[in-house]
């Protein structure tokens, strides 16, 4: 159980950063664990706004392997850029927020396809995963501008398409992601931009259609302010909702779909979810 206390604390502290990396290596920990329901129960609770990893989790529950885990997010992520690439045109500027392995990866395939544009991306404090975009996208040779997150405004007007990913998306349709994302997303509905959230499907929440809400992952105040003055309450939550009225389409590795539609499409191809 040493091995599965460590995991569950670095997914914790955010050593192992991202959905999809959270969600491998708490697959690959609970495969080689003795007692797999005591485990499970240990790294549910290492964040509470990661669907992924309890989808993850349950997966390997109902008798599958690590590497199948692993084999559904590279297979998804390879679907998931070919079509998000799709959607990027020669010239173009494009959003956005946080880091994304998954927008990451379309903004790869795009470059792959000879296509020449520039990403415009936010520092996302207080742990700025942002400059974690900005070193991939500068080592892929993609021109990137990098902004701190109160220019995200002007930022975004000067884009034609906003992509970021998710943590969990609700049965209501609503989206979670880092904290900012509803801001930026409400902007871009303003100024009549295109807004794609890019994940694999099994960030899709399943409890959430028993009326249970998705909890919000407050984190640490030290991570903003390690010494504030008495009287001084820091708020530092993780994620922010985004409302589906804002988001032209989900790209998944079911195709590019509204995002009801999608929903349905997860309940028809993934029906171990919900049992």
């Amino acid at each position: 159980m040493d091995n599965i206390l460590k995991v569950a604390k670095d997914i914790k502290s955010l050593k192992i950063q991202g959905a999809e990396n959270v969600a491998r290596a708490a697959a690959k920990a609970l495969e080689k664990a003795k007692d797999k329901k005591r485990a499970a129960r240990i790294l549910a609770k290492s964040r509470p706004t990661e669907p992924g990893m309890r989808n993850a989790i349950l997966f390997i529950l109902n008798g599958h392997s690590a590497n199948e885990v692993i084999g559904f997010l590279n297979e998804s992520k390879d679907k998931i850029a070919k079509y998000g690439a799709a959607k990027i045109k020669n010239g173009m500027n494009i959003m956005t927020i946080c880091h994304s392995s998954t927008v990451i990866r379309i903004l790869k395939e795009a470059k792959k396809q000879a296509k020449k544009f520039t990403v415009h991306n936010t520092e996302t404090r207080p742990l700025y995963q942002g400059r974690s975009t900005a070193k991939d996208l500068a080592k892929l040779r993609i021109p990137v501008r990098h902004y701190v997150d109160s220019c995200a405004r002007k930022a975004l007007k000067e884009c034609d398409l906003f992509l970021f990913g998710a943590d969990a998306i609700t049965s209501e349709g609503y989206i979670i992601n880092k904290i900012g994302t509803d801001i930026v997303a409400e902007l871009a509905d303003k100024y009549t931009i295109p807004v794609y959230c890019c994940t694999n499907s099994w960030k899709f929440d399943p409890i959430t259609i028993q009326g249970i809400p998705e909890k919000i992952e407050q984190r640490s105040p030290g991570e903003i302010w390690k010494d504030p003055p008495r009287g001084v309450k820091i708020m530092n939550p993780a994620f922010s909702i985004v409302d589906p009225d804002f988001v032209s389409g989900i790209i998944s590795e079911l195709g590019v779909y509204r995002v009801q539609t999608f929903i349905s499409q997860v309940q028809r191809k993934y029906s171990w979810m919900f049992k």
